[in-house]
């Protein structure tokens, strides 16, 4: 899976060393492994910030066990946080996720189950995976598959995802999206006017209906819509009320389609 948003990341990661710190001042007060005088001493005697940082600091060392304790008791609270804010915006969003009405659709349109993708087209296991997500439509007639343009990796890719949704325009959408996941290289400006008009369509045209105010708000959607989900790379599937990332084996893939529909 390609990961975005490095800044992003780099925030969590100062976010959750602050959690850690607060998390282990708070296991060194509260833990009933630590005497019971020594609490009670730093309760009573109201120590400066420095005289508790630096007791803090000599528990660490002493026990460093503690951080290990308290990292893990941190990334466990964070994992149920996600997986219930996760659950909420599948629940509260599942129009903007499964029927927006904007975004391409393949398979079946009419299929009883749906799985969505978010991908970039520059993101070498969005191409690996693409073959199998063939294969699993062609192996279930009932599949519906909902595509979510979702560039991450730079201006090319903002720009091929912005041709994509101006060639559905002309009902081109799903010939020239297997056409750029087929190109050998990265699929530059330049390459994706050179498939288009390969493909068959009306370049200048698309070139035009790409300035349009709607396909650059489609793909700002797609992108807050990813953010809810806790998708930061591509690819990213939903299938029913399951997120899975990364490229993925056809038998997985098939396995939690027919989870979805069973659910039903």
């Amino acid at each position: 899976m390609i990961v975005g948003a490095k800044q992003a990341s780099r925030y969590r990661g100062g976010i959750v060393r602050m959690l850690l710190v607060a998390g282990v001042t708070g296991w060194f007060l509260l833990n009933p492994g630590i005497q019971g005088a020594e609490r009670s001493a730093m309760a009573a005697g109201e120590p400066s910030q420095d005289q508790l940082d630096q007791r803090i600091h000599d528990y660490i060392l002493a026990h460093p066990e503690v951080l290990m304790e308290a990292l893990q008791r941190l990334e466990e609270r964070q994992r149920e946080a996600d997986v219930a804010a996760v659950r909420a915006v599948l629940s509260q969003r599942a129009a903007d996720i499964f029927r927006d009405g904007q975004s391409p659709v393949g398979g079946n349109p009419q299929g009883d189950v749906t799985m969505v993708e978010f991908f970039d087209y520059n993101c070498p296991y969005c191409r690996q995976v693409a073959p199998t997500i063939e294969q699993a439509m062609a192996e279930d007639p009932k599949l519906r598959i909902v595509y979510k343009e979702f560039p991450i990796l730079g201006p090319d890719s903002v720009f091929a995802a912005k041709a994509a949704l101006a060639a559905a325009r002309q009902g081109k959408y799903l010939e020239f999206h297997k056409a750029l996941y087929g190109s050998r290289t990265r699929v530059t400006e330049a390459a994706v006017l050179k498939i288009a008009s390969e493909t068959g369509i009306d370049v200048p045209r698309m070139q035009n209906d790409m300035q349009r105010p709607e396909i650059q708000a489609l793909i700002e959607r797609n992108t807050e819509l990813a953010q809810a989900l806790r998708i930061t790379g591509t690819p990213g599937f939903v299938v029913g009320d399951q997120i899975f990332p990364g490229a993925t084996d056809l038998a997985t893939m098939k396995k939690l389609i027919e989870q979805a529909r069973n659910a039903k």
